[in-house]
């Protein structure tokens, strides 16, 4: 059982090895680039979310 272990460690080391990892700046603009989408998706759908409750406010009164 611990050859098992120890195998799939040094394994998961290997493997590690083989990833790419991004540089600092396209991490950064990746980041930056899922905050803005996560924010306007935040904002289109408070605004539909609104529009919606005031349309069926007044079909509704």
């Amino acid at each position: 059982m611990i050859g098992k272990i120890s195998q799939f460690v040094k394994d998961v080391k290997l493997e590690m090895n083989k990833v790419t990892w991004p540089t600092r700046d396209e991490l950064t603009a990746s980041t930056t680039i899922v905050l803005v989408v996560a924010l306007a998706l935040a904002v289109f759908i408070f605004v539909a979310d609104f529009l919606l409750s005031r349309i069926m406010d007044l079909i509704l009164i």
